[in-house]
C-alpha cells in the first residue's frame, strides 16, 4: 500500500520505540518523513536505518529538543518549507518520571513539563500553522496514555501531562477544524519497547496476565493505529482519544510490581 506516497509527516520523538515504528510504517507506505529526536546521533542512525529497509532515501533526521520551543519550530518549518508542506504532524516526543508525589521536587516536575506540555503544545502549533500556510487539511495526532484516565502510584506529574493532552486533542479539533485539520490522540497502554523491557525484563508476561486479550501491546499496534488516524479514511474522525491497550482499562488490574504501565 502507498496511501502516504506525496504525503510529508513530521513525528517527534522518534529515534526508538513508538516513534520509530511510526515512521517506518509511514517511509514503508510511500510517506517523506522527519524524523525528530533530542538525540543527534540517535535521529541519524533511526533514519538510515529504515532507509535501508525500503531501499530509498525517504526519512530525514531532525535533531532538537520540543521543550525548546523556537528550536523546535523552526525544525517543523524547515522540514514544511524544504518539502512544500506538511501532511501530518505527530506529537510521539514526551518523557516518563517516576516519582512519589511527596518526594517530587521542582526540577524534576519542571522538566516533565517542559517537555510533555510545552514541547507537545507548541510544536503543533507550528505544525498546524504550517498545514494552514499551504492550505493543507492535514492530520495532527498526540500522544497521550492509559494513564491520562487511571491514577497510578509515582505518576501523579506525568498523569496529569497525558490527562491534559487528552483535553488538548478535544479543544484543537474544534481550534482547527475549519481549516480541515483534524486532531486526535492515542492513548496506549503497556507497550513493549527497549525502555520497558529495561524496566523490567518480565514486562510482557506480567501484563499479558492483566490483560483482557491475554497480549501485551507491540510497537506497530500503536504505528497501525497512527497510521489509519492519519489516513483519508479517517477525514470525519476529530477530537478523539483512542485506547490501545487490549482491553484494560475495562478494569486495570495491576501486574506483579515492578511493571508498569
Amino acid at each position: 500500500m502507498n496511501r502516504f506516497e506525496d504525503k510529508y509527516i513530521f513525528v517527534t520523538g522518534a529515534g526508538q520505540g513508538i516513534g520509530y515504528d511510526i515512521c517506518r510504517r509511514f517511509a514503508m507506505e510511500g510517506a517523506i518523513v522527519g524524523l525528530n529526536d533530542v538525540d543527534a546521533g540517535l535521529a541519524e542512525a533511526a533514519s538510515d536505518t529504515i532507509n535501508k529497509e525500503v531501499g530509498e532515501e525517504r526519512v530525514f533526521p531532525y535533531a532538537a529538543d520540543v521543550a525548546d520551543v523556537a528550536v523546535i519550530q523552526e525544525t517543523i518549518d524547515r522540514f514544511s518549507q524544504t518539502h512544500g508542506g506538511l501532511h501530518v504532524m505527530v506529537a510521539n516526543a514526551g518523557m516518563t518520571n517516576f516519582e512519589a508525589f511527596l518526594e517530587d521536587t521542582v526540577g524534576g516536575f519542571d522538566r516533565l513539563m517542559s517537555t510533555n506540555m510545552r514541547g507537545t503544545y507548541f510544536s503543533v502549533q507550528a505544525a498546524a500553522k504550517q498545514m494552514i500556510a499551504h492550505q493543507i487539511p492535514g492530520r495532527i495526532l498526540l500522544m497521550s496514555s492509559v494513564v491520562g484516565q487511571q491514577a497510578h502510584l509515582k505518576l501523579s506529574a506525568y498523569s496529569m501531562t497525558k490527562a491534559a493532552i487528552r483535553m488538548l486533542a478535544k479543544s484543537l479539533a474544534v481550534e482547527l477544524g475549519p481549516y480541515g485539520i483534524t486532531v486526535n490522540a492515542l492513548a496506549p497502554g503497556a507497550i513493549m519497547t527497549e525502555r520497558t523491557r529495561s524496566i523490567d525484563p518480565k514486562f510482557g508476561e506480567g501484563w499479558r496476565a492483566v490483560t483482557p486479550s491475554q497480549t501485551v501491546g507491540q510497537v506497530a499496534d500503536i504505528s497501525a493505529s497512527a497510521l489509519f488516524l492519519a489516513s483519508d479514511e479517517a477525514r470525519h474522525i476529530s477530537g478523539e482519544v483512542l485506547i490501545i491497550d487490549g482491553g484494560w482499562t475495562a478494569y486495570s488490574p495491576m501486574p506483579d510490581e515492578g511493571s508498569g504501565a
